[in-house]
């Protein structure tokens, strides 16, 4: 059975309260050098993703910096399912004007990190995680991305690429290939508003009526409709 997208399911006082588990911020301080995500927001994500851990597919995340998020998924999906991280491990490309005059500011004045990370620090937190064999990819989305075939489709697809050309190209890539059912996580929808635009635009492309939920009030998220 899908889970309820009602927000009495979706909210502290619902299901998240009875899916707490004591052991996600164990999960959080073992990978916390390899993540830029805090605490309860990647807390967060490990509740949500566990709502979906009883389907079939792979796990990808788009955007992975030093793999501590998807690293940390492992607890929550196990070592029976196949990973796949995509990023540049280059950092981020530039942000255009759709990208909002705040991304065009914050990565003027981040210039000489601009979320750099060598893939060495991905495979070695997978490694940790249990898993040898993660499909670790690097490269540009837009080289990386088109007639990539995920075997067995994707269960949980975690979208991490901050502006609009990069979250247009992995949803018009990965997401015909979610399953249904499936769980797509938006991490920057909230933040950066490319991302936003770039999700209600390709929703309306495409016809879908997926609506965005808000998880524990922090994570973005929807379900791919049957």
């Amino acid at each position: 059975m899908m889970p309820s997208t009602t927000a009495s399911r979706w909210s502290p006082a619902g299901i998240f309260g009875l899916l707490e588990h004591p052991s996600y911020p164990l999960v959080f301080m073992r990978f916390r050098t390899n993540t830029l995500i805090g605490l309860q927001d990647y807390c967060a994500n490990l509740r949500l993703a566990s709502l979906f851990r009883h389907l079939p597919g792979a796990i990808v995340e788009c955007g992975t910096w030093k793999g501590g998020m998807i690293a940390g998924l492992v607890s929550v999906f196990g070592t029976g399912h196949s990973y796949y991280l995509f990023d540049s491990f280059e950092g981020l490309p530039p942000a255009k004007e759709i990208d909002g005059e705040r991304a065009l500011r914050w990565q003027a004045d981040n210039d000489l990190d601009n979320c750099r990370a060598s893939i060495e620090y991905a495979r070695s937190a997978m490694k940790r995680a249990g898993i040898d064999n993660a499909q670790i990819v690097k490269g540009w989305f837009e080289n990386t991305l088109p007639g990539r075939r995920i075997g067995g489709g994707i269960l949980l697809l975690r979208i991490d690429g901050d502006w609009y050309d990069s979250t247009m190209c992995i949803l018009e890539n990965l997401f015909p290939q979610v399953i249904p059912g499936g769980c797509v996580i938006i991490d920057d929808y909230q933040c950066w508003d490319g991302c936003a635009m770039a999700v209600h635009d390709f929703l309306s492309r495409n016809k879908r009526s997926e609506r965005i939920g808000l998880f524990n009030d922090r994570v973005s998220f929807l379900i791919k409709r049957h």
